[in-house]
């Protein structure tokens, strides 16, 4: 893989200015949305609905066949992002693994602390399993919040007694809002996005005085079994690097099928770099293999 993109892309993460007083949570997604969104590909249909009460963004691609559905929460710390940010990045993995995808507004803290967004995550799960998907045909995904979301409205579900889908992928999750992790401090000067500090300010904003150790705040301690098949893509680049990687271990501790990947010198959710990063494009294409051979795992062969 190119070093030299690995290389201009950290150059340009850091070149981002960091401003001299903490920005309200409005001006936070203003320059978030302005940083972040990129367009959907071609060949990816969008459509506004609404999933579990909430606003969501469809996206089907030309190649989409079968019954597969995959099911996207967005990243951007619980306070930031949205379907819109994201609709490339998650375009992109719907495209590569031909699946049908559905990205849901939850809603964003301060204004709706912890834990309205696993509220909105499992209502959207609960409404696609009421309304005809069989779980074997939904795959579940996320990045940072956004994947550690995705593991707490899975344990969500498990504790609603509701089955599980095919599979999950995560990208960069935040897995553990008490910031335990030594990367957290270890790897504050690799990583060109995020400081402790930024990461603390986002718990502080989603969780408040309450527990931070509950496990659908920080799901890395929680009881992990019983969870589909796991992949986890993390950058070596980056403060929530142990969030992953300790993530990877208690799943594996509580017998969840779960496969671990840490790319070399990469930031942050990678993935949002495809078409100008070749480990992003790469890593893509992986996920959506993976969700890809384990959906409808169960069903009667098709003709």
């Amino acid at each position: 893989m190119s070093r030299q993109q690995r290389d201009a892309l950290d150059t340009l993460l850091r070149s981002a200015p960091r401003p001299e007083t903490p920005p309200t949570p409005d001006e936070q997604r203003d320059g978030f949305a302005a940083a972040m969104t990129r367009p959907v590909p071609d060949g990816v249909v969008t459509r506004r609905t609404v999933l579990g009460g909430r606003p969501a963004l469809e996206l089907e691609p030309g190649t989409a066949s079968g019954r597969g559905r995959l099911l996207y929460l967005h990243g951007g710390g619980y306070v930031v992002g949205s379907p819109d940010t994201h609709a490339g990045l998650v375009g992109e993995l719907a495209l590569r693994a031909g699946l049908r995808a559905v990205s849901v507004d939850y809603r964003l803290a301060p204004e709706h602390p912890f834990p309205a967004a696993v509220d909105d995550g499992l209502a959207a799960y609960r409404e696609l399993l009421a309304t005809g998907s069989d779980p074997r045909d939904i795959v579940v995904a996320g990045d940072s919040a956004g994947g550690g979301l995705s593991l707490a409205t899975l344990l969500a579900a498990r504790e609603a007694g509701l089955p599980q889908p095919a599979a999950a992928v995560v990208f960069s999750p935040w897995t553990d809002l008490t910031l335990s992790g030594d990367s957290i401090r270890s790897k504050e000067a690799a990583d060109p996005i995020f400081t402790e500090a930024d990461i603390r300010a986002y718990a502080d904003l989603y969780v408040g005085a309450g527990d931070r150790a509950l496990p659908l705040a920080s799901p890395l301690f929680g009881d992990l079994s019983g969870l589909p098949p796991l992949l986890v893509q993390v950058g070596a680049n980056e403060v929530l690097l142990d969030d992953a990687v300790r993530l990877a271990g208690r799943a594996g501790a509580d017998d969840v099928e779960v496969t671990l990947e840490v790319g070399p010198g990469l930031p942050h959710v990678f993935q949002h770099h495809h078409g100008r990063l070749e480990e992003a494009d790469a890593a893509l294409d992986r996920a959506a293999r993976f969700l890809t051979a384990r959906l409808g795992a169960g069903h009667p062969a098709r003709p």
